[in-house]
């Protein structure tokens, strides 16, 4: 499994310590872009579009640009995540539509994507909340002619607020089964206990959360590690050998 530490500091892709995972909206706001000294992967941000606005304010076309900026200017981005539609209650209750809409408008998203730029390194996601529903969405993706198992990369959402249950494990396996290529967002370490072995790649940004309650690391002078990059990586470096990952 290719792990992915998520960070909000965009200046750390220049620093070689990737892959690293790294939102849209955090990009969008950097007049200048660094380059990119590691591979890194592409988050479109929609789990806080959706929350902040109930719908997307970003374009199709402005993701379509920022992305190709992203890859011309910031280099070694190996995929692009599409602008799915969670499916979470509460994001559900915010955009005030069903499971089945944002399934529709997730595979819709992706099919737009892979047609008006075949060249970006854009990948699906399939959203659900049970297993049946991520298995009706990957129907939407074959009745439009995609096979999942043939793409390099399938993000599996609306799973991080129920890391480490049975029922997540239970989709992800029942998901891995079918050949997908898996990648968990926003995994946990009890979440990676039962289905690291199924996935293709996760990524995480627990790191953050953790150091606002943990002291700061002897070497540091902030009153917090939430930002620090030594902490970051001593987080992903003991959870990659708690897991024997690379």
């Amino acid at each position: 499994m290719r792990f992915y530490l998520g960070t909000h500091e965009t200046g750390w892709l220049r620093l070689g310590i990737g892959p690293l995972f790294v939102s849209h909206r955090r990009l969008a706001r950097c007049a200048t872009l660094p380059r990119a000294a590691a591979g890194w992967a592409l988050d479109s941000g929609g789990y806080s579009e959706l929350q902040l606005h109930g719908r997307w304010l970003t374009s199709v076309d402005q993701y379509i640009e920022a992305t190709r900026r992203y890859a011309q200017e910031i280099g070694r981005l190996e995929f692009a995540f599409s602008m799915d539609w969670m499916c979470e209650p509460a994001t559900l209750a915010r955009t005030g539509l069903t499971v089945k809409e944002h399934q529709r408008r997730t595979v819709a998203n992706f099919v737009e994507l892979r047609q008006r730029a075949p060249d970006l390194p854009f990948v699906p996601v399939l959203q659900g909340w049970r297993l049946t529903d991520y298995e009706r969405c990957a129907a939407l993706y074959v009745a439009e002619g995609i096979d999942l198992a043939r793409e390099p990369r399938v993000g599996v959402g609306s799973i991080c607020s129920r890391q480490g249950s049975r029922q997540v494990e239970d989709i992800l396996w029942a998901l891995a089964m079918r050949g997908f290529a898996l990648h968990a967002f926003g995994v946990k370490t009890r979440g990676l206990a039962g289905c690291a072995e199924v996935l293709a790649s996760a990524d995480s940004t627990a790191w953050s959360l953790q150091a606002r309650y943990d002291a700061p690391l002897p070497s540091c002078q902030h009153q917090r590690c939430s930002s620090c990059v030594r902490y970051a990586v001593r987080w992903r470096d003991r959870l990659l050998a708690q897991f024997d990952l690379d």
